[in-house]
This record gives C-alpha cells, sequence and structure tokens, in this order.
C-alpha cells in the first residue's frame, strides 16, 4: 500500500498528490506535503486505497 496526500482546493475540489518513488527516496510523504500543499491548507496523509478507483464523479469527491 502507498500513502498519497489529500487537501481540498479553493474551488472545492479534492486535491490527491501521489508521491513518485523516486521523491520518497529524499523525502517522507510529510515532507512531500509540507512542500507541495499549499500553506494553510489542512491535508491528511492517507493509504492510496481510500482513493475511489471509479473516476466518473471525481469532481464531487468530498474528504471529511
Amino acid at each position: 500500500m502507498n500513502k498519497v496526500i489529500v487537501y481540498t482546493q479553493d474551488n472545492g475540489t479534492v486535491a490527491v498528490v501521489v508521491p513518485t518513488p523516486e521523491a520518497l527516496e529524499t523525502r517522507t510523504v510529510e515532507e512531500i506535503a509540507i512542500k507541495d500543499v499549499p500553506t494553510g491548507k489542512e491535508y491528511h496523509i492517507v493509504e492510496d486505497s481510500e482513493i475511489p478507483t471509479d473516476r466518473t464523479f471525481r469532481d464531487a469527491w468530498t474528504w471529511e
């Protein structure tokens, strides 16, 4: 299982940041979140299995 970073963007859509294996060679997932998530945004680090695989309604996803 792999970890991903999720946060809600200003327009209300959910962003899913998937760290590359190369990035994980030099940084932790937490460090990547600090670098890539906009300042002040709440984010969560979760298993990729928690992200829906059906992307049909991706623009309607929410994160709680």
